[in-house]
């Protein structure tokens, strides 16, 4: 276990001494945005409900693994459906870890569907492909729960590079059965997104052009169809930091994305439209900042108040130049229309496979 592992103070410290960077922070004040606060509508609680991972991606923030144990109680789980409940907060975004691992999850998604929300899970795939968890996907789709699954490539040698080896042959296994039971179809309700990570230090190319390269690829090779693709850019967070900090790239990597800077992107970016919730409770302007240990200023979920939520400072760091540069990212993609190619070119050469 690398001695940043698990360590968001280290992190955190690693981050704000970077030399020869304008802060992240300085950079908004620049561009007229600080303080940064939240939209006037709040459209998703984004929960992780445990950080115990089946998988131990290289680029994971959340430095989930088998080796982890926080998993969500469902006593929080309870709070956060009456925080949705009482505030018409429309959706509810589940993650990890791997969410499958929290024995509650059933149990939360009934509830919150029942509740009338939309439910969004974000899985690897691959715990579908086993014994255990082989009817979850029914399971999904009897609750028509949108499923946002990560598949950092089309082809089998980047994926396994970045997630470990035979992960592309399960999550391609699992894609099929998905489309079996009424997943992935253009015109259905059960809609199945897959997520793109670059496979280095560099931003995503266009959405819509690799979403095209991904629906030729897995149609022709795999008969597996999907609705949409989502482009991340790496943040500078957890493994992915390390990485980057241990091979030497990380002030190259954080100028490439500076430079990139897009005052277009931030009136979109989004920690100004959802609350992210801890396993714990503790709420987080976002994910990032979750794995950061940057509570922001509205405390734990026992206490929450929207309309204190809504007029708070949020939290900044230089990793937010992640969400910012090129056509920005988010948990939903791309914040903009890619206008910038050359993008999707490396900065320092360092590489995830």
């Amino acid at each position: 276990m690398n001695r940043f592992e698990n360590n968001s103070s280290s992190q955190l410290q690693i981050l704000r001494d970077i030399k020869g960077l304008t802060s992240f922070t300085d950079k908004i004040k620049e561009a007229g945005y600080y303080p940064l606060k939240s939209k006037p509508v709040i459209n998703t609680l984004q929960v992780n409900i445990g950080k115990v991972c089946n998988l131990m991606c290289k680029h994971c923030h959340v430095e989930a693994g088998p080796h982890r144990t926080e998993t969500m109680s469902r006593e929080n789980m309870s709070r956060c459906l009456e925080i949705m409940e009482n505030n018409n907060i429309p959706t509810l975004d589940i993650t990890g870890g791997a969410p499958e691992l929290n024995t509650n999850l059933k149990w939360f998604i009934k509830e919150a569907k029942q509740a009338g929300c939309h439910v969004l899970v974000r899985t690897n795939l691959t715990l579908l492909d086993t014994e255990e968890f082989s009817d979850l996907a029914e399971f999904y789709a009897d609750h028509n729960v949108e499923l946002v699954s990560s598949l950092p490539c089309y082809t089998e040698e980047n994926t396994d590079g970045q997630r470990g080896q035979g992960v592309f042959l399960s999550s391609t296994n699992v894609l099929s059965h998905l489309n079996k039971v009424g997943y992935g179809q253009r015109n259905g309700s059960l809609k199945l997104n897959l997520v793109y990570n670059p496979g280095g230090a560099f931003l995503p190319a266009d959405q819509k052009v690799l979403e095209d390269g991904y629906r030729w690829v897995l149609q022709n090779q795999y008969g597996i169809t999907f609705n949409n693709l989502i482009t991340i850019t790496n943040v500078p967070v957890g493994r992915f930091l390390t990485s980057l900090y241990n091979s030497g790239t990380l002030l190259t990597y954080m100028k490439y994305l500076a430079n990139n800077f897009n005052i277009s992107t931030v009136s979109e970016v989004m920690c100004r439209k959802q609350v992210s919730i801890g396993w714990d409770g503790q709420i987080y302007d976002c994910d990032f900042n979750q794995m950061l240990g940057l509570n922001c200023s509205s405390g734990h979920i026992k206490n929450f108040s929207l309309a204190v939520f809504k007029e708070r400072e949020i939290v900044l760091g230089n990793h937010c130049y992640a969400c910012t540069a090129g056509a920005g990212s988010s948990c939903g993609g791309a914040i903009l229309e890619n206008t910038f190619p050359e993008l999707c070119k490396p900065a320092g050469g360092i590489s995830i496979n």
